[in-house]
């Protein structure tokens, strides 16, 4: 069986960018079946409101998921983004993969690696972090499966509207992680490794806490490139291209 695991994050997969799914069905077909293990980091739909509300893009991409791992054995696992939190158990079944908190911690041979979409983690966008902590709530997201999927429907278009003025309002510093959230978590897991996406600026950064290296890895998203992490070998790569 092979070694390689594969990490990827921010497709934002909708009907309005065939071409982005397109790849993805792609680097399924080409890369991931050769993998042990697919971990996606967040964000896999620019937007996803509810099991019960799976468009026909959504079930393709279970379907394309769940294919995976019935021919090639490879393992899907999935950690919810920013976009896409409300991916629960109805998708999880049709795509046969394992659903992630986060964040997770994961073992690869002799390393620990922290998994995290990000988001959490960039604690200087205080507008962004309140709105966060209200659609993670239970009650708010009780409340929201509850209404018509027109309703949500309109809603998300308005979400998605006031998201992108926000993104061009912002500095470009609030919305990258803040170090201190980064170290914290480095320090509360023990790790020296982490995995994450969000951001959409993929590289390597290596940071020094309590006279240990650390290396923070970040994978790029997908709106006009492939771009993914492979372990392989005992080592990381970013590939984007």
């Amino acid at each position: 069986m092979s070694s390689t695991v594969l990490f990827i994050a921010d497709l934002h997969l909708s009907p309005q960018h065939p071409e982005i799914f397109q790849r993805f069905k792609d680097f399924l077909h080409e890369k991931a079946r050769h993998a042990r293990a697919l971990y996606i980091l967040g964000d896999l739909f620019e937007y996803y409101l509810g099991d019960d509300a799976m468009d026909e893009l959504a079930s393709q991409t279970a379907l394309e998921l769940q294919q995976l791992n019935s021919k090639y054995q490879t393992e899907c696992y999935f950690m919810p983004g920013n976009r896409d939190f409300l991916v629960s158990n109805g998708f999880a079944q049709k795509a046969n993969l394992t659903i992630l908190t986060d964040p997770t911690v994961i073992q690869l041979e002799d390393k620990k690696i922290i998994l995290t979409h990000a988001d959490e983690l960039c604690t200087d966008d205080f507008e962004y972090q309140k709105i966060r902590t209200q659609l993670r709530s239970e009650q708010w997201q009780q409340w929201f499966l509850s209404q018509s999927i027109e309703q949500r429907i309109e809603f998300a278009k308005q979400a998605r509207q006031k998201s992108m003025e926000h993104t061009q309002s912002a500095s470009s510093e609030i919305m990258d992680v803040n170090p201190t959230a980064v170290e914290n978590l480095f320090k509360q897991f023990d790790c020296q490794l982490m995995i994450h996406g969000h951001t959409h600026r993929p590289a390597f950064h290596t940071i020094e806490i309590n006279n240990q290296q650390c290396l923070r890895m970040v994978v790029g998203d997908w709106q006009y490139q492939t771009s993914y992490i492979k372990y392989e070998s005992g080592r990381f790569k970013l590939i984007t291209k």
